[in-house]
């Protein structure tokens, strides 16, 4: 097969290489512009130094985001296994049920869980009713409005995104390693922590990475199943590009975002470098 010439590569990358300077290149220069300039577009570094003010924040951001990440880890890898497990029809109906909530409006999902943890909300409605046949008196949990109430916002909205590209990666085992290692003697431990684990680490990454950056950076679920009482990072940005608690200041919200995309960067550079580790043939690592 003859190689593409210089010219052709050139014509078959041209639209990508448009779409990325466009909706990438351009509005991180835009965000560099803004957070190292002032009002009247002179260089300037005091809107970084206004970030000390919001550390507590980037760390709040940081630990729900994390705790958010794994907790999708921890049940989206088994979900993605025992469908990767089943027949190929079951399968098909499998992603596509994990995949039919993103169909519906990323508000819609938030303000139904807001019904369902809301003090007179599905929950402590159906307790309440429950108990009381017993003669108990409930008067409900406080669930809405609470860290856990984001996270669970989180980990509901983001889990596909972990579920997905791990199933993917798992699909494209060779049946034949597994085979190969029960010959061997492994056992069902060994097999897993030897062979599968190590090969769907790419789609443990992946996922990671699809979950993290999101459930970092997000605003509406904190808003929503926060009811204002927490203040995560995006919450901040936000408030400053739209004034929705003073007034309008692109500069500094620049600057908390051109932190945020640095601590994302650091985050995504340190789960690479898990990656990297891998055996590149696909065995365990090394």
């Amino acid at each position: 097969m003859n190689k593409l010439s210089a010219k052709t590569r050139i014509t078959l990358t041209a639209p990508f290489t448009v779409w990325m300077a466009v909706f990438v290149v351009v509005p991180i220069g835009l965000v560099l512009f803004y957070a190292l300039t002032d009002a009247s577009g002179s260089f300037t570094l005091q809107n970084l130094s206004s970030i000390w003010a919001y550390r507590k924040t980037y760390v709040l951001s940081l630990e729900l985001a994390f705790v958010a990440t794994v907790l999708c880890l921890l049940l989206a890898y088994p979900l993605a296994y025992s469908i990767s497990k089943m027949k190929a029809r079951r399968q098909q109906t499998m992603v596509l049920l994990v995949m039919l909530p993103m169909w519906m409006n990323f508000l819609i999902r938030t303000y139904a869980w807001m019904t369902i943890l809301e003090d007179t909300g599905l929950i402590n409605t159906f307790l309440k009713s429950f108990l009381s046949l017993f003669g108990f008196q409930f008067q409900g949990f406080s669930m809405i409005n609470t860290n856990g109430a984001i996270i669970l916002g989180m980990v509901y909205n983001f889990l596909p995104y972990m579920i997905l590209p791990i199933y993917t990666v798992l699909t494209k085992i060779d049946g034949s390693v597994i085979e190969a290692a029960k010959d061997l003697g492994a056992d069902g431990f060994n097999i897993f922590t030897r062979v599968i684990l190590p090969q769907s680490v790419p789609g443990i990454i992946s996922g990671i990475t699809m979950v993290f950056v999101p459930a970092v950076s997000t605003f509406i679920i904190s808003k929503l199943l926060g009811g204002g009482m927490t203040f995560l990072i995006g919450d901040i940005i936000e408030n400053y590009f739209l004034g929705n608690t003073g007034e309008v200041n692109y500069n500094v919200g620049a600057a908390l975002s051109l932190v945020l995309m640095v601590l994302i960067l650091i985050s995504m550079g340190i789960m690479n470098r898990f990656d990297g580790e891998k055996d590149p043939k696909g065995g365990a690592p090394v």
